[in-house]
């Protein structure tokens, strides 16, 4: 199986010099702490007329050059670094001639790291064939997709293009199509962002970092105003849209926008299933269907932070190691199959488990905790939906959010969604709650986004689940 790149990327990179330049490739996470010079050789300016570097190959899919960063990055936000025509997957022609449910535009623009430095984030625009009949100009959602994997084939934009990528060496499903395709059919244009990492080959896929998905997010609203042929502005009303991973990056870019983005105005903003507090979702991944994704916040979370890096170093045996690093390159499917119900006491020199690890060092423990959503009051009003029976993304740290929101005064719209025990840690209790609620937040933002008024429930949450 094809599981490593012809050119690999770094998990642990040296720090981008303050100059706008991009991290650049290294070496794989885990795969050692290697000497520092080996990293630094590749952050080195190579001259315009320097041969192309090889393509990036993914488990035998090869990512397009589209996705390689530049050296120098623009400096401001949301700026676009560079587009090019993005073929939809799933596509008709409509009967004016225009492909339906849109056109779509593959981007490349400049975000903020959790660090602080430089980023070139990836996703896609497209410009809806439906016409916007609500008040107003066309408005605009930024879509953050569920857990698509950390391997650069898993991308969002990828996904568009490649529905179905089964190839003998990954699996990677375009779920999120159909919640895109039924806010494009509201005549509402919708820009996706592939977050930090994911499809870009300069770096690992930062995953669930609050800051690095909620700058990702709102950059993806900024760029989508300067699309060539797009036909939203700034006076567009603008929605976040987000279930799983996607719902904890709605909610934090959410709770940011104030402070990060304040150009970009909230209209409404719908958060699915909200991994809100990470040290109770690492207790439900645990040994659950999805404990791929363990792994790939633990190598996210390496990257990004040096305390964590020395307490992941210290504690994750060989055996670990090797499957962080083979995890690094896997979209969801392939995690299911290669990692479905391990228990991270495997992966441990001591046998326990990464999440009393974490609990028991001071260093990662506050490291994790800064990744706490909810500290901060959400801008505009906010749809909260979390189903009562979900252990992968558990429900009482979700509702524990909106409690949180709703103590600092927001306009929270909370939702429990009732449903049957569909199967312990099998991902049913997480992923029907993801198709039920589907059409009633699409139906509330679309109201948000014609600029109609939400009102809070926050008075129930005492008698709700």
């Amino acid at each position: 199986m094809s599981r490593k790149r012809t050119r690999s990327r770094s998990a642990l990179p040296a720090p981008a010099a303050a100059t706008g330049r991009a991290t650049k490739p290294g070496l794989r996470l885990l795969a050692g702490v290697v000497a520092a010079g080996t990293v630094c050789a590749g952050l080195s300016a190579v001259p315009a007329s320097a041969a192309a570097p090889e393509p990036v190959v993914s488990r035998g899919v090869t990512i397009p050059a589209f996705y390689t960063p530049p050296t120098q990055l623009p400096s401001k936000n949301g700026a676009l670094i560079r587009t090019g025509p993005l073929p939809l997957g799933l596509s008709i022609p409509g009967l004016d001639g225009r492909p339906m449910p849109g056109t779509a535009t593959r981007l490349m623009y400049k975000s903020t790291d959790s660090a602080g430095l430089p980023v070139a984030v990836t996703g896609a625009y497209i410009e809806p064939s439906a016409v916007w009949k609500g008040t107003g100009p066309r408005p605009l959602v930024a879509v953050a997709s569920g857990t698509m994997g950390q391997g650069d084939q898993c991308a969002p934009s990828f996904a568009l293009q490649n529905p179905l990528t089964l190839n003998g060496d990954t699996v990677s499903v375009g779920y999120e199509a159909l919640a895109i395709y039924r806010i494009l059919s509201t005549g509402a244009a919708v820009v996706v962002t592939d977050y930090v990492g994911l499809g870009t080959t300069d770096r690992l896929h930062t995953y669930v970092n609050r800051l690095d998905q909620a700058h990702a997010l709102l950059d993806a609203a900024r760029a989508a105003r300067t699309v060539p042929g797009a036909s939203v502005t700034a006076a567009s009303r603008t929605g976040l849209y987000g279930y799983s991973q996607g719902g904890g990056a709605s909610a934090a870019a959410a709770e940011l926008q104030p402070s990060y983005a304040p150009d970009v105005a909230l209209a409404g903003t719908y958060a699915g299933a909200p991994p809100a507090d990470l040290t109770s979702v690492m207790k439900g991944i645990d040994g659950s269907a999805l404990a791929g994704a363990l792994a790939w916040s633990i190598s996210g979370f390496a990257q990004a932070d040096p305390d964590l890096r020395a307490v992941v170093d210290a504690n994750i045996s060989s055996t670990g190691k090797a499957a962080l690093t083979d995890a690094s390159t896997m979209c969801v499917g392939d995690a299911l199959f290669g990692y479905g119900f391990t228990k991270s006491s495997k992966w441990t020199t001591n046998g326990k488990s990464i999440g009393d690890i974490i609990a028991a060092d001071p260093r990662a423990k506050a490291a994790l905790d800064k990744q706490r959503i909810g500290r901060l009051k959400p801008t505009g009003p906010v749809r909260l939906a979390t189903g009562v029976q979900d252990d992968i993304v558990p429900h009482s740290q979700a509702r524990q959010l909106a409690v949180d929101w709703c103590n600092k005064g927001a306009n929270v719209t909370y939702d429990a969604i009732m449903l049957p025990n569909l199967g312990d840690k099998i991902l049913t209790n997480h992923l029907v709650p993801l198709i039920t609620d589907q059409g009633d937040a699409i139906s509330w933002l679309t109201d948000r986004l014609a600029g109609k008024a939400a009102t809070s429930n926050c008075w129930s949450m005492p008698i709700q689940r």
